[in-house]
């Protein structure tokens, strides 16, 4: 098992900003064991997220 850094962008005219909805976005790239909304771009409706997920 590793641990990686990644980053994700979250189209929020499309997906609601909830938990469940970042950590949906998240799994698809590893588990999540932490993450942070670190930007919310209110004209491209777009959040920014980073987070250390572990993959196999």
């Amino acid at each position: 098992m590793t641990t990686h850094f990644i980053e994700a962008e979250i189209d929020l005219r499309q997906t609601p900003l909830t938990v469940k909805e970042v950590e949906a976005t998240l799994k698809q790239q590893g588990e999540p064991l932490r993450w942070a909304i670190t930007e919310v771009d209110k004209d491209k409706q777009t959040a920014h997220v980073e987070a250390i997920v572990t993959k196999e």
